[in-house]
């Protein structure tokens, strides 16, 4: 019996309507836990008001980056690919709803690190997405090197890192959350290195994912610039 393959775009459209739904029930959720919670405890077990807010916040920001890659697409007249998007889903569901909803940045070991080398090597993907874009547009008469096109998609993993650290940094000043885990889940705060170990673990392994995806990404160019130009070889 041969097994139907489901289209990416099916794939696409289903993860993204059980995300959207998980993440709006979890929005509305929060939000009524936070109006029950109490401001202060000296029970480390219940949550108060101050927990709830970055559960509230990072729901809003999973709901509005969902339609990010549709408004793109619409503002720009660009197909971004199926798979890129899944995996771009797959992401936020992991981040935001698993993540920090269900506390597997605390219950998990290493769970951050594991989504920064993700988005590492997704942000790359991006990069070299956008720029092979161009460079395989007859409309833009430019023509960029594999070794330029491996530099800019790892500097733009590494610039959406870094800013993505920096929003996180103000994020907490702001609103008084734990974002870059800078305090254990009971609120003890970390002191020095210890303090910094998890914004420079999420660097790092952002640089690694990207460097990855840059190296297969550099790799596939060659060897598609080594089939045109055997194809042509061919046909002369």
């Amino acid at each position: 019996m041969k097994v139907k393959k489901v289209p990416e775009g099916a794939v696409k459209k289903i993860l993204f309507w059980i995300v959207l739904v998980t993440l709006f029930l979890s929005l509305i959720f929060t939000t009524v836990r936070f109006i029950m919670a109490p401001e202060e405890t000296t029970d480390p077990s219940v949550k108060v008001k101050g927990d709830y807010t970055l559960m509230i916040f990072q729901s809003v920001v999973g709901l509005v980056s969902l339609f990010i890659p549709t408004i793109i697409e619409r503002k720009f007249k660009v197909d971004i690919p199926n798979s890129m998007e899944v995996l771009f889903i797959i992401f936020l569901y992991a981040a935001i709803y698993l993540g920090e909803i269900r506390s597997f940045y605390f219950l998990i070991p290493y769970w951050d690190l594991l989504l920064h080398s993700f988005s590492g090597f997704m942000t790359g993907a991006l990069g070299f997405f956008v720029v092979d874009l161009l460079n395989t547009d007859k409309r833009v008469k430019m023509m960029m090197s594999p070794l330029f096109l491996t530099i800019f998609a790892f500097s733009f993993a590494m610039t959406i890192g870094i800013v993505w650290e920096l929003f996180e940094f103000a994020v907490d000043g702001l609103l008084g959350v734990n974002m870059q885990k800078f305090m254990l889940e009971d609120g003890t705060p970390l002191i020095g290195r210890e303090a910094l170990i998890d914004t420079m673990e999420d660097i790092i392994v952002d640089a690694i994912g990207a460097f990855l995806m840059c190296l297969f990404g550099y790799i596939s160019i060659k060897c598609r610039e080594k089939r045109k130009t055997t194809a042509i070889q061919e046909k002369q």
